[in-house]
C-alpha cells in the first residue's frame, strides 16, 4: 500500500498537543473510525504499549492490533498494526513559530491481507483513508483548542 500522510497545523505548543495524543485512550475523541479502544498489556503509556482499537470505516469493521514502538514525549508516537492488517505509523510533532504552534504529520503504511484484496484493496482504500484522517486532524485541532483553552 503506498504510504498516506496528511498534515495539519495547530496553534497550540508540541507539549499542548502532546498532552492530547499521548493520552492513547482518548483517541477515540478525535478519530472517528476509531471506536473502541482496549489495552492488552499492563502499561498505558510508553514503547511496548499493546492495545486493541475497533475500527470501523463505512462497513467494514475490524480489530486493530497495535503496539506502540516510537514515544519521544512532544515529538513523536510511533505505533506497529499487528494484526489482520499490518504495518505501521507515525504521528510528529514540530515547532512552528518558535515553539509557540505546532504542525502535527500522520503517516501510515499499512498492508491488507490477500484474501482482503491485498495491494489492490490497499491501493483503492488509501484515499479513503486520506480524507477519514485528514477530518480527524481536524477533530483533533478542536480538541485541542478545548484543553489549551480550558472551560467557557
Amino acid at each position: 500500500m503506498p504510504r498516506i500522510s496528511v498534515a495539519i497545523e495547530l496553534d497550540a505548543t508540541p507539549a499542548e498537543v502532546w498532552s492530547v495524543v499521548e493520552d492513547v485512550a482518548g483517541h477515540v475523541e478525535w478519530m472517528a473510525d476509531a471506536r473502541a479502544i482496549r489495552f492488552t498489556s499492563e502499561q498505558h503509556a510508553g514503547v511496548g504499549t499493546a492495545f486493541d482499537c475497533d475500527t470501523q470505516v463505512g462497513p467494514l469493521r475490524l480489530v486493530d492490533h497495535m503496539e506502540i514502538t516510537t514515544w519521544e514525549p512532544g515529538r513523536a508516537m510511533g505505533v506497529r498494526h499487528v494484526g489482520l492488517v499490518t504495518g505501521e505509523g507515525t504521528f510528529r510533532l514540530g515547532p512552528l513559530d518558535g515553539g509557540h504552534r505546532t504542525r502535527f504529520s500522520w503517516t501510515e503504511e499499512l498492508r491488507f491481507p490477500w484474501h482482503l484484496g491485498g495491494p489492490v484493496v490497499g491501493a483503492l482504500a488509501a484515499p479513503v483513508f486520506r480524507h477519514i484522517w485528514t477530518r480527524n486532524l481536524s477533530a483533533l485541532q478542536r480538541v485541542v483548542r478545548e484543553r489549551v483553552a480550558g472551560p467557557a
